[in-house]
């Protein structure tokens, strides 16, 4: 059977239409240098995992829902003994997204998850990490509409990592924006 080449919408639109705009924009000579979207990292911290491994197998299956890829866990890199943890205990669980699932994920965000967070007026610009980098925090796993309320153990957040091209938070906010996340106004 063949696989279908198909191109997601923002992609098509990210080579059509934003290029040369930010080209443009941005005073760039090459549409080489203009600034791309690298990959999504959706991360879940599942403190309790420590305690019930079952838990973090739960959040690993959910971020497959999710994202259409299994997840990894997370073990701890050091022992703090007021937290009780080891080195090498399960602590959460975690997806890199890269190409054509990346971008897909980015379209079901922005035009289906972010409208269904309560009270949304968009997201805060200052959430920038001075390399080009936007992270953000969702407080429950809820949103996304693969997720059943019936079948999950627990309510858990996630934190989402855009990883950009940019040099600059400028250039990764105009990026951004151009591919359709809405940023709350000052």
């Amino acid at each position: 059977m063949k696989k279908e080449n198909t191109i997601n919408r923002v992609l098509k639109a990210y080579r059509e239409k934003i290029v040369p705009e930010l080209s443009e924009r941005l005073k760039l000579k090459n549409q080489l240098q203009v600034p791309r979207l690298i990959k999504i990292i959706l991360n879940m911290g599942v403190a309790e995992g420590i305690k019930d491994f079952a838990l973090i197998e739960s959040h690993m299956e959910e971020l497959g829902l999710i994202t259409g890829q299994k997840a990894v866990i997370t073990r701890a890199k050091k022992s703090i003994a007021g937290f009780k943890l080891r080195e090498g205990d399960p602590v959460g669980c975690k997806v890199t997204l890269r190409g054509q699932r990346m971008y897909e994920f980015f379209d079901r965000f922005v035009s289906v998850v972010l409208p269904r967070i309560r009270d949304f007026k968009g997201l805060s610009a200052k959430s920038f990490d001075g390399r080009g980098n936007y992270s953000l925090g969702l407080q429950e796993q809820l949103v996304f509409p693969e997720i059943e309320l019936d079948k999950i153990k627990q309510i858990q957040g996630m934190d989402i990592a855009f990883v950009t091209s940019a040099r600059t938070n400028d250039e990764a906010r105009e990026l951004l924006s151009a591919l359709g996340i809405p940023f709350r106004q000052k």
